[in-house]
């Protein structure tokens, strides 16, 4: 899927990459490639602000687009919750949360229409219960 928005920036400085801090790299590495087939790109140990770190970056889904990382801190028994929400974009929402339940995820929220926005919304969770929001626009 193409991305139709206009781009700017005020600055010398484009927004690039997420990381999402995650408990179980593997378990939810194999959630986003199952669900929205996201493609490995590598994986990196290192520290981060002094604390041990194990990272998978997955490349970008289109053409100068933003990537997401997942990130396990490996002094941290479990991140908390509720501080990123990560956007997906689809062509077919159903399908969609079809694949979100098959990979052991969960509907939050059910599909419902804007059409004042032109698109259909729905809110699921990873199996760690972050929280993702998946957009299906409406065809022109």
């Amino acid at each position: 899927m193409g991305n139709s928005l206009p781009h700017a920036s005020t600055a010398d400085a484009q927004f690039s990459f997420s990381k999402l801090i995650v408990h179980d790299l593997e378990k939810t590495a194999t959630f986003y490639k199952a669900v929205f087939g996201l493609v490995e790109w590598q994986r990196l140990e290192s520290a981060t602000s002094g604390r041990p770190i194990t990272e998978i970056s997955f490349l970008p889904t289109y053409p100068g687009g933003g990537s997401l990382t997942l990130i396990k801190f490996l002094d941290e028994p479990e991140p908390r919750h509720g501080e990123m929400i990560i956007g997906f974009t689809t062509n077919d929402i159903e399908a969609l949360l079809e694949r979100v339940n098959a990979a052991g995820g969960s509907v939050t929220e059910p599909v419902r229409s804007m059409p004042e926005h032109h698109l259909h919304v729905a809110f699921v969770a990873d199996m760690e219960g972050h929280l993702i929001e998946v957009v299906q626009m409406d065809q022109a």
